[in-house]
């Protein structure tokens, strides 16, 4: 059976559906060995697949990347996702290209799978032209940040337009913006590839996702922005459907159903698993915010102690509130009317995946543009900020509960999304025909 590769950078929205995949394939018959930090060396084994640690140098904890990037919390705007590009993504690239390039010497594998943010496999994909090497597949779960005349460059979070003027203004943007603020990101990711002896990036850094033999899209479609560049190789599947979860049922859980049955709105509020050192940037605000409003609000921790919650809340939580460090998605997202998050990619296409609308507040990573997509979609509304004031929380859940707008486009990318199929069918099939491809004598 086919030995599949599979790389990711040590960031829980990224090895999560590297390990979907794996566990796909490895249901299959097929053997996987996983390339990531050893903060999910258990993950891994208990998924069933061979677990290869990141080198030390490279293998930072997402739970503290203030560690790992001093003076992060500083930055703002376009300032910050640089330094976040730069940082978690960029500056390991030689170090991962050595470690994957030992480990496809060491051993014979029929394909690498990386998810898109791990640049580590440019030098790669810049080797020979497919057919000439071992395939290589990626899987994305960050928004397309291809360039094109019709959207803005990634990074400023403005929506696309249609006319003849927002064209011009994105290509007058994206010169800009690409020679400006994101300059330091290219110069840094060309001085890395020559690093470890590689050419050059093929046109632009926010083109490189794009460069796959394949790359598998885990969002809708209605999600995306249209560009008219965007390759075939591109293919949207819609978010991977969420496993087993070993989250524990909370003693108040029957306060869900209750209200359920009540037609009293239950409102999620998240900062996800990355953005979560300080609750006062949105579920403070949104657990304030909402405390006399005749709603449930259900608040996750992602894994943090809940008596940093109650001590950032600076006491109890409000009456109306529940709290858990985690919950099932599967169980908890059909019985929930509005998502208030910072914008992770995945918990976002899991909350549309299940026709629920969003608030979002994201100011990080690729947050802001998930934001703006959500907005543009007509799905949500986009507050902005990733420390939102708690009047503008509310007025804002408020409009998602009352306008039948939100739920609509919501229905809509539920609809979409349940068209795809199951993605992992369609990933784990066409990898099978990209390993035996490589495998048959030429």
């Amino acid at each position: 059976m086919p030995h599949h590769l599979v790389l990711s950078s040590p960031i829980h929205g990224h090895v999560a559906p590297a390990l979907a995949v794996t566990r796909g394939l490895l249901a299959r018959g097929h053997e996987v060995t996983v390339l990531t930090g050893r903060k999910y060396a258990g993950a891994v084994a208990q998924a069933g697949a061979e677990f290869l640690a990141l080198p030390a140098e490279v293998d930072y904890d997402d739970a503290d990347l203030d560690a790992w990037l001093p003076g992060r919390q500083r930055k703002k705007g376009l300032a910050a996702v640089r330094h976040d590009l730069i940082g978690m993504f960029v500056r390991p690239i030689p170090v991962q290209a050595r470690a994957v390039a030992a480990e496809l010497a060491r051993h014979r594998y029929d394909t690498v799978v990386a998810e898109s943010a791990f640049l580590g496999v440019l030098p790669l994909l810049l080797s020979a032209p497919a057919g000439q090497r071992i395939p290589v597949v990626g899987i994305s779960a960050i928004p397309v940040t291809l360039t094109s005349v019709d959207a803005a460059p990634f990074g400023p979070a403005l929506a696309p337009g249609t006319t003849a003027l927002h064209r011009l203004r994105n290509r007058l943007l994206t010169t800009v913006v690409h020679a400006g603020p994101f300059r330091p990101v290219q110069r840094a990711a060309d001085a890395a590839l020559a690093e470890v002896g590689a050419p050059p990036m093929r046109g632009n850094f926010f083109d490189q996702s794009t460069g796959f033999d394949v790359t598998f899209q885990l969002s809708a479609r209605g999600l995306e922005y249209p560009r008219r560049e965007l390759p075939d190789s591109v293919r949207f599947v819609g978010p991977l459907r969420p496993g087993p979860s070993s989250a524990s049922v909370p003693p108040w859980w029957a306060d869900v159903e209750d209200a359920r049955r009540a037609g009293r709105p239950v409102v999620h509020v998240t900062q996800g698993t990355i953005d979560n050192t300080d609750f006062g940037r949105l579920v403070v605000p949104t657990l304030r915010a909402l405390a006399d409003d005749d709603v449930l609000v259900v608040a996750t921790t992602g894994g943090r102690p809940l008596h940093e919650l109650t001590t950032a809340l600076g006491g109890d939580l409000p009456a109306n509130a529940r709290a858990a460090e985690f919950l099932s998605y599967p169980d908890l997202l059909p019985r929930t009317d509005v998502v208030v998050t910072n914008g992770g990619f995945g918990g976002v296409q899991q909350a549309l995946a299940a026709g629920v609308p969003l608030v979002v507040a994201g100011s990080t990573e690729d947050k802001p543009e998930v934001a703006a997509r959500v907005a543009w979609a007509g799905a949500g509304v986009d507050l902005r900020s990733g420390s939102p004031r708690p009047d503008r929380v509310a007025a804002a859940v408020r409009r998602v509960l009352q306008g039948a707008a939100f739920r609509t486009a919501a229905a809509r990318l539920q609809r979409e999304i349940e068209g795809y199929g199951d993605p992992l069918e369609t990933i784990t099939r066409e990898l099978e025909r990209r390993a035996e491809s490589h495998r048959a004598p030429a």
